[in-house]
């Protein structure tokens, strides 16, 4: 795990340690069948990074496309039962995409859906605020939509799409995406919205690009995009 540490000053004048970085980097997962668990995972498009082993343990490790968060599971890492992991989330920013792409896979994945009311049905399929909707979000709402599927131990997960986060949820001084896909999902939605803005001025925008750029910016940062 890398750190970094924020040193300042307190009223005496001493140094001190204000922050130390403590970065999600590994989840673990329980499975009850290692190499059946090793082929789903690498049939969903996943990055293998490790499958070391000895006489009583074993530890697998995939990394999702984009994500600086990584999955291990294995021999002897838990003592969770399989089925206990539910609804863990992967975010992303097409959801028809995503879910395309585990249909492509011969991966059985739920339809895309959003809840009837707010945002708890992507655990559970029920009666009132757990009802599902079938297609996404109207005007794909950012944090609603959704599309379910689970590994062959009942592990779940869930696709969310978000496209602009809420305010506060990354660091505003930093913008970065996860794949060249991501960067080129951000410049459609930028483009849609420079086109609307170049209706409201009734003219072309020679400064598009430092447009573009600002609004990509807010829109990962949750704040009030340029108008």
């Amino acid at each position: 795990m890398s750190t970094t540490v924020d040193r300042s000053s307190d009223a005496s004048g001493t140094a001190s340690v204000g922050r130390v970085d403590a970065k999600l980097e590994v989840i673990v997962i329980p499975v009850s069948d290692v190499d059946r668990a090793k082929e789903f995972y690498g049939r969903l498009g996943w990055r293998l990074d490790a499958d070391r082993a000895d006489e009583e343990f074993r530890l697998i490790q995939f990394t999702p496309p984009g994500s600086g968060c990584a999955v291990q599971f294995g021999t002897n890492l838990t003592p969770a039962e399989p089925a206990s992991a539910q609804a863990s989330l992967l975010i992303v920013s097409d959801i028809e995409a995503a879910h395309d792409e585990l249909v492509r896979r011969g991966v059985e994945v739920s339809e895309v859906f959003h809840c009837a009311t707010g945002t708890v049905c992507r655990f559970r399929d029920g009666e009132g605020v757990f009802q599902r909707v079938s297609g996404p979000a109207p005007d794909h709402t950012s944090y609603s939509s959704f599309a379910a599927f689970s590994d062959p131990d009942g592990n779940s997960w869930v696709f969310q799409e978000v496209t602009t986060r809420l305010p506060g949820r990354i660091d505003p001084a930093a913008t970065s995406f996860g794949s060249a896909t991501d960067l080129a999902s951000a410049m459609v939605r930028a483009a849609a919205a420079h086109g609307e803005h170049e209706k409201r001025i009734g003219a072309a925008d020679p400064d598009w690009p430092d447009w573009y750029a600002a609004y990509m910016v807010a829109e990962q940062a949750g704040t009030e995009p340029p108008t």
